[in-house]
Order: structure tokens, then sequence, then C-alpha cells
């Protein structure tokens, strides 16, 4: 089953504690079919110092989501979307199933 989420794409997140939140995709792991969005999923990691002088500490970090609890944001009509395919002069293209505006 292919994603059609893509790296820097706007999403909206469906469900679980922040649903309704809106960021830029990060990152995408395909085989694990999940995505890391920016300011969405926080997880606390614990830093260890590793190099002299470097500090340690308590930071927070993306944590991956699953694909399917986030929607692309069409930049037309500012409403999360699901995606079609068009293809157009040989190039496969991914278009709003809304507005039919390019993704």
């Amino acid at each position: 089953m292919a994603m059609n989420i893509k790296k820097n794409d706007t999403v909206v997140v469906l469900s679980g504690k922040d649903k309704g939140k809106t960021g830029k995709v990060l990152g995408t792991l395909p085989s694990d079919m999940k995505v890391v969005v920016e300011g969405v999923n926080m997880a606390t990691c614990h830093l260890k110092p590793r190099r002299q002088g470097e500090t340690g500490g308590i930071v927070q970090r993306e944590a991956a989501i699953y694909a399917s609890k986030v929607q692309v944001v069409c930049p037309k009509c500012n409403k999360g979307t699901r995606v079609a395919h068009k293809i157009v002069d040989g190039k496969k293209i991914r278009v709003c199933k809304h507005c039919g505006a390019e993704l």
C-alpha cells in the first residue's frame, strides 16, 4: 500500500490527542506507514551528554504517527482532503478531491 503523504506537505490530524492540529511533514517512514509532523505527538526524550562540554537534559521532540491519522491540506480550498491522481503531459500528479487543485 502506497502513502499519499510526502515530506513538506501540510497535514491536519484527524484523531488522537492532537486532533485538529495542522503541521508540516518533517519526514516519512513508508515501511511503517508513519509520518513525523511538526509540533504533533511530542515525546519526552532524555539526552545524555556524549562529548566533554556538551549538556544533557530532557527535550521534547516529534514522534511518528500513523499516516492514516493525517490528511493532506489543500492550499487552494484550505481543507483536509483525500488525494486523487491525474496524468498531465505523461506525468502523474496529485490533485485535491474537492477542487481539483494540484497538491
